[in-house]
């Protein structure tokens, strides 16, 4: 396997390369014939490329979790990386073809983010919250631990919606260490299932996508479903206002309906919440890209971020005025 991992090679440097196929869309080209447009990955990151002139036997081993040795070159598209493939083929016995060897995974332990969790859970006093809370992460403990927060924009790795959630959880506790008024338990609670309709959204870290649930209802109501669900188990009324409070949560965490949320937050965790997974979520989307930017110049448009690029100072030490 190349020393180097992808985004180690600059614009215009050629390679070949192991890589896992994070997704392939077969499309059709102008001139009618089918191209494959694909999702790269390794650890250091995913990466775009198209195959041309693709045959039925190309469309039909060339797929999602496939490990290929690529042999290309990085370019820039649109402001965005890409792979130009020259040639492409499917690894062979005694090569690399173990997904595990190509998947980003969160940078702190499962072990470590499991016990800061559960820990976070003795500060939920309500007692309605931390059952239902403590009921769906038992109920769902192994993909919570192990899925992405996203197919590809932000926390998109192996643990991600559970970095994600610690991520948050850190800066929420900041917050209501700073505002008094804060109710704690409503916010660690909204905080740790948010996300959680997530692990039915998605497949999984290896070849990510949308399930057909997730397609046509989508986390966020998913997340208000298994609530009621909860609810029903543990013999909650889910008319009570403690369950509609963190119902609210869940349902108005987009914070506006364009941005997929039915409701705007009316409450002021809810609206807490809100700010805190947009700014989470943006942060990694910069690192992500910053990651990648040699200094002095710019990152590739970030999508999540309406497509701007952003500057990576060449100056990394802070100045001291003598």
């Amino acid at each position: 396997m190349s020393e180097k991992n992808l985004y180690e090679y600059n614009v215009d440097d050629s390679f070949e390369i192991f890589l896992l196929v994070k997704s392939a869309e077969v499309r059709v080209a102008k001139n009618g014939k089918k191209f494959i447009a694909f999702t790269f990955q390794d650890k250091s990151g995913q990466m775009d490329g198209k195959f041309w002139d693709a045959s039925s036997e190309d469309i039909e081993k060339y797929v999602a979790g496939a490990i290929v040795k690529v042999s290309g070159k990085r370019e820039l598209y649109q402001g965005n990386p890409q792979i130009r493939i020259f040639k492409l083929r499917l690894a062979s016995s005694g090569e690399p073809d173990k997904a595990e060897q190509f998947i980003e995974k969160a940078p702190i332990k499962k072990e470590d983010m499991v016990e800061e969790l559960n820990q976070t859970l003795f500060e939920i006093t309500n007692a309605h919250w931390n059952r239902i809370v403590r009921h769906l992460l038992t109920k769902y403990q192994k993909e919570y631990f192990e899925a992405p927060a996203a197919k590809r924009f932000h926390h998109a790795f192996h643990g991600g919606l559970a970095f994600h959630t610690l991520s948050m959880l850190r800066l929420a506790k900041t917050v209501a260490n700073q505002y008094e008024n804060i109710n704690k338990s409503l916010l660690y609670a909204g905080v740790i299932i948010h996300d959680l309709g997530k692990v039915l959204e998605l497949t999984g870290p290896v070849s990510t996508e949308y399930t057909l649930e997730g397609n046509l209802i989508g986390h966020i109501v998913l997340v208000d479903e298994e609530i009621s669900k909860a609810c029903a188990t543990l013999k909650i009324d889910e008319r009570i206002e403690d369950v509609l409070l963190l119902k609210h949560m869940v349902l108005a965490h987009h914070g506006k309906m364009e941005f997929g949320s039915p409701v705007q937050p009316k409450l002021r965790e809810a609206e807490i919440l809100y700010h805190l997974d947009h700014l989470d979520a943006t942060i990694n989307m910069l690192d992500n890209a910053l990651s990648r930017t040699e200094p002095g110049s710019f990152t590739e448009r970030i999508f999540g971020l309406d497509n701007r690029s952003f500057y990576n100072p060449s100056q990394t030490e802070p100045i001291v005025n003598e």
